[in-house]
């Protein structure tokens, strides 16, 4: 007799910390959408993160850096609407944290109160006392270092960072800065996996994500347009491709043109029915 499958409930802070000291990894994408959110979630994924990373894949962007608060609340209001179990993690966007400890909490809480179980922030040590103030407010905060793409134009670009031993040296630093400071977890994004391995061995009581940093992680982390093949401008070395939507939605599209093109969509079965009494009454003759 088949064993009866339990009913999914909402992961909390509390199950992923289970999932940590059982080391089951946890699984993690970004979402930007309600239907994407929906499909996300039945799918059983553990953890969305709505990235401002959404700047680019969704609006268009070069870079994080325009994404405003106000396309980030609107991103994240969507993906709520469209999960139930998940963990989902707001993204704070360029400058929405850096001006002072009272606008930091008062911009993160607007994630917390519309629904997000956590928030995350970029930066380590320099940001350390913006997070010891918001984790003093209630504020579930999570970290984020390695590569830093708000920080890109100090960092030289979109460059592996922790290659050299002081580099090396300097995240994990970072790490125990932000853990001293009260995060709950932190995302470590493009280091080498012997720098993720230092990170994660120096802060065991945190959840320690990986965005193309190895797998000596408690989880990982894909940018989601990036694994479909739904992003056409690059694609990151770390990332394995499951499918490539652009390819199919391109077939789909060129098919739809066709069809239109040749008068074979739509057909009577695409087309709503009035009654021959009806089409009477508005002389229209269909015959017998």
């Amino acid at each position: 007799m088949a064993e009866e499958k339990k009913p999914r409930k909402k992961v909390t802070l509390g199950k992923l910390r289970a999932m940590k000291r059982k080391n089951e990894p946890i699984t993690w994408l970004t979402c930007y959408d309600f239907p994407m959110a929906q499909i996300m979630d039945a799918s059983g994924i553990d953890m969305m993160l709505v990235g401002d990373s959404g700047a680019m894949t969704v609006l268009g962007h070069p870079t994080t850096l325009p994404q405003t608060l106000d396309a980030q609340l609107m991103l994240t209001k969507a993906v709520l609407r469209g999960t139930k179990y998940a963990f989902v993690v707001g993204d704070m966007s360029y400058m929405t944290y850096e001006m002072s400890h009272e606008k930091a909490i008062e911009n993160a809480g607007k994630f917390i109160a519309m629904g997000c179980d956590g928030i995350k922030l970029e930066g380590g040590a320099r940001i350390a006392d913006t997070i010891e103030a918001m984790v003093k407010a209630g504020l579930p905060v999570m970290g984020h270092i390695g590569l830093t793409p708000q920080s890109a134009p100090a960092l030289g670009g979109y460059r592996v960072q922790g290659k050299t031993a002081a580099a090396a040296k300097a995240l994990v630093d970072d790490a125990i800065a932000l853990k001293e400071a009260g995060v709950w977890g932190m995302l470590v994004e493009c280091v080498p996996p012997e720098t993720m391995s230092l990170i994660h061995e120096a802060v065991p009581d945190v959840i320690c994500m990986s965005l193309g940093a190895g797998p000596d992680a408690d989880g990982q982390l894909v940018i989601v347009h990036d694994m479909i093949g739904y992003f056409a401008a690059f694609r990151p070395k770390f990332v394995r491709q499951y499918v490539d939507l652009t390819e199919i939605l391109d077939g789909a599209f060129k098919q739809y043109i066709e069809d239109v093109k040749s008068k074979d969509f739509p057909q009577p079965e695409h087309c709503y029915e009035v009654s021959k009494e009806e089409l009477d009454k508005l002389g229209i003759d269909v015959g017998d």
